[in-house]
């Protein structure tokens, strides 16, 4: 029969296999792929203002819609996930985390089909949020309709 570990065995198990993280590595792999990204955005911005003659508003939504579209893009070739893994929070935190955590899911269970497989995985951590977010601004969109109806707005 196997003998039960005392505490301080487990405790020295434990440590040796927890892996050691370095704060300050951690903090500034974060800041450098957060700020490449920033940077690639800024610089669609430039080129949709500049050569493409797009106003500030306009260029905010093509800029988030392409850097969307390019996160996508590289998590279908696998290239997003080893760059969260190395940036950490400065690649999850932007918007191309966010679609990045949208797609990935839909890319692990496409086998499964389009409705079991792709349907129903991509509501798997983003659905509250696209779900909430749709329902409340339909509502508030009721809302505003009928305020504008009734001419109180």
């Amino acid at each position: 029969m196997k003998k039960e570990p005392s505490n301080e065995e487990y405790n020295a198990y434990v440590k040796q296999v927890t892996p050691k993280h370095n704060c300050v590595l951690n903090c500034l792999r974060a800041f450098l792929i957060g700020g490449i990204i920033c940077t690639v955005g800024e610089v669609i911005s430039q080129v949709l203002q500049n050569q493409w003659g797009l106003n500030m508003d306009d260029t905010g939504s093509y800029v988030s819609m392409i850097l969307v579209a390019l996160s996508v893009i590289l998590t279908g070739f696998n290239l997003y996930g080893p760059l969260a893994k190395f940036g950490g929070a400065g690649a999850l935190v932007p918007i191309t985390g966010f679609a990045n955590s949208v797609a990935s899911p839909c890319i692990e269970y496409q086998k499964e089909g389009q409705v079991f497989g792709i349907g129903v995985k991509v509501f798997t951590i983003a659905g509250p949020v696209i779900l909430y977010g749709i329902f409340t601004s339909f509502v508030l969109g009721l809302i505003y309709w009928i305020l504008k109806a009734l001419e109180i707005l």
